[in-house]
């Protein structure tokens, strides 16, 4: 069986790093982008099986992304699970189309899990 791929989007270097870690540590494939408005290019060339996706995120808000990601019928399906601190993020990220939705700070067991059920 082939590891899953898992984009992670978010501009915090070391919770990008942090995030990389632990999901290849989970035996997935990950690959880390820092500027949201290369994510596009990277689902079209990677074909990742889900996005992890932070909401506050300079030029190209997490919500934005999202919102662009479900109106192509390509990315549609893609599971997306958005990460943010801000209160408000769970109702952003439900508004914008997020398959769930993890706030910051978030518990790592949870996190692998949660990634883990959307993918099986």
């Amino acid at each position: 069986m082939t590891n899953k791929t898992i984009l992670v989007c978010d501009d915090n270097e070391g919770i990008l790093d942090m995030l990389g870690l632990i999901l290849e540590d989970a035996g997935f494939d990950v690959i880390p982008e820092q500027n949201s408005l290369n994510i596009y290019n990277l689902i079209e060339k990677k074909q990742p099986d889900l996005v992890l996706l932070d909401l506050w995120m300079p030029v190209l808000s997490g919500d934005q992304v999202l919102k662009t990601l479900r109106q192509n019928a390509r990315t549609k399906e893609l599971p997306v699970i958005v990460i943010s601190a801000s209160t408000e993020g769970n109702k952003i990220a439900a508004e914008a189309g997020a398959t769930a939705f993890i706030a910051k700070p978030f518990d790592v067991n949870d996190l692998v899990t949660k990634i883990q059920g959307h993918l099986s």
